[in-house]
C-alpha cells in the first residue's frame, strides 16, 4: 500500500509532550521496524529519548507514518545528528521517506542553527542520504550485524 505523503501531518515534540498513546505508536513502530523486520535483537530504548526531539510524520490520529529522531550535539556524535529514522511498511514507496528527511533537517537547522548534521546510516542508503546533502566520512561498520557508515552534512547543507 502506497499511502500519498499529503496525507501525513508532521509533529516536532519532546517525548513529555506527547501522549502516552502517540508514544506508545512510536515506540511499538520502532520495534516493528528495527526488531521485527530487521530481526535485530537489540535495546532500541537506549537511553537517547527523553532528551531527544521527536519528528513523527501521523497517517491518522496515532499511526506512524514516519518517524525520526534529533539528538543534540556531544550526545552521540560531537554533532547534533539524526538517528531511529523509520517509514513504516505501508507508508514506504510513496516519498513519506523523502519528506521525513527533509523535515527533520528543517527541524534540526531550526533547534539547532549553523551546525552540521551526522548520521549513522545503513549502508545501502547511502546515495538516498547523499541526495540530501550528506557525504560519507567513515568505512561501512557493523551495527546490530547491519551494515552502516557514518554521513555528515555540512552546516548550510553544501
Amino acid at each position: 500500500m502506497h499511502t500519498n505523503q499529503a496525507d501525513i501531518t508532521w509533529q516536532c515534540a519532546r517525548l513529555s509532550e506527547l501522549s502516552a498513546a502517540q508514544q506508545y505508536a512510536i515506540f511499538s513502530a520502532r520495534s516493528e521496524v528495527f526488531v521485527v523486520e530487521q530481526n535485530c535483537a537489540f535495546l532500541d530504548m537506549d537511553g537517547l529519548d527523553l532528551d531527544a526531539v521527536h519528528v513523527i510524520g501521523w497517517a491518522g490520529s496515532n499511526t506512524v507514518a514516519a518517524y525520526l529522531r534529533i539528538v543534540a550535539p556531544g550526545i552521540k556524535f560531537p554533532e547534533p545528528s539524526l538517528g531511529r529514522v523509520i517509514t513504516t511498511r505501508p507508508y514506504r514507496g510513496g516519498g513519506a521517506g523523502r519528506a521525513l528527511i527533509a523535515e527533520g533537517i528543517r527541524q534540526l537547522e531550526r533547534i539547532y542553527p549553523g551546525q552540521a548534521i551526522r548520521i549513522g546510516a545503513q549502508a545501502y542508503l547511502e546515495k538516498f542520504y547523499g541526495a540530501f546533502g550528506f557525504k560519507t566520512v567513515t568505512e561501512i561498520y557493523l551495527e546490530d550485524d547491519i551494515p552502516h557508515l557514518d554521513m555528515v552534512r555540512p552546516a548550510g547543507g553544501a
